[in-house]
């Protein structure tokens, strides 16, 4: 049975410092030490250290093929968005992320999809660069983070952007990022334990209360880390939206569970529980194996969350990849 794990993340071993070319130490840029630790750094301080699964991709193949698994959809690491860059820096960057991810695919046909990365601070460059993401380099689409600076993914800046994705018809891949949280509860690791659940859940109610998903009826969306809490407290979203439509039925009166058949969500939730609730509310043709390979907040064991669900075959099938490659728009005869 075909796998294909939605929600894996890549990084080229190298890339350019932006930061000391331009003077900003806001961009991550990183360091090999002699006793083989990969440190990447931002705004001058250390970030998170990374292991050679990041970009080795024969080792990322044979650590996958122990859990039965074919196939990783690439994305890049979401500090490397840089949306508060000026935007040609960050395409900058952008770019070469890009044709890493395209030269990987290349490389191993059979074992990884992609989707890119765009500056939307810039509009107009990030339509370009998914074009040439779509055109040009082979990827699948794009990944986007859960806002851009001061702007909600709702905002009219951003909507002929999502409009070329659909007329592309490009993957969109929504990633929590620059975590809600960070100032008011910094201790603990909470933006990234809450601040990052939450993230998802203002993309997602943004994406439908905007009328984002209303007005492009052919845009696929899939939401990583489960949706993040947006499933869970879909209840009091939809009684905020029947009780006050006045606050939120401002721009889409349609309700919030009118689009559950529109969103892809990946599996990694962590809780059997969680998982089971979120199958039951949108089914297997909605949600798709996602792990967060290779770090430390990812399903450990690649699958175990979908083989864990009491499904029938047909149903385990379309979460494992089914989903996955209507969500991609590729078809199964790609990987063999």
């Amino acid at each position: 049975m075909l796998r294909i794990d939605t929600h894996t993340h890549v990084l080229p071993r190298d890339w350019p410092d932006l930061a000391g070319k331009y003077g900003d130490p806001r961009f991550p840029v990183i360091h090999h030490t002699d006793d083989g630790a990969h440190r990447i750094y931002k705004d001058g301080r250390f970030f998170r250290e990374v292991k050679e699964s990041s970009w080795d991709l024969d080792l990322r193949i044979r650590d996958y093929a122990r859990f039965g698994i074919q196939v990783q959809v690439l994305s890049t690491v979401p500090v490397m968005f840089s949306y508060w860059a000026r935007p040609h820096h960050a395409l900058e960057l952008h770019q070469v992320l890009n044709d890493h991810m395209a030269e990987a695919c290349a490389r191993h046909p059979r074992h990884y999809a992609g989707i890119g990365t765009v500056p939307l601070q810039s509009p107009r460059l990030a339509i370009q660069e998914l074009e040439r993401c779509m055109d040009q380099l082979g990827l699948q689409g794009v990944q986007i983070g859960s806002h851009v600076g001061d702007w909600n993914l709702d905002a009219e800046e951003l909507f002929p952007f999502f409009e070329a994705a659909q007329d592309l018809g490009a993957a969109v891949l929504v990633h929590p990022w620059d975590m809600m949280g960070r100032e008011s509860m910094p201790k603990y690791w909470l933006p990234w334990l809450v601040g990052m659940p939450a993230e998802q859940a203002r993309a997602a109610c943004c994406l439908i209360f905007g009328g984002v998903l209303e007005r492009l009826p052919r845009l696929r969306v899939a939401l990583a880390h489960g949706g993040g809490s947006f499933p869970y407290t879909l209840g009091r979203i939809e009684h905020g939206f029947r009780m006050r439509p006045d606050l939120v039925a401002t721009d889409n009166p349609r309700g919030p569970r009118e689009y559950l058949g529109r969103l892809y969500f990946d599996s990694c939730v962590h809780d059997p529980l969680a998982l089971r609730y979120l199958y039951d509310l949108v089914g297997a043709r909605q949600l798709m194996l996602g792990t967060d390979y290779p770090f430390p907040l990812g399903e450990q064991q690649p699958g175990r969350g979908i083989d864990g669900l009491e499904v029938d075959a047909a149903a385990r099938e379309r979460m494992l990849a089914g989903s996955a490659l209507e969500w991609l728009g590729l078809q199964p005869h790609r990987f063999h």
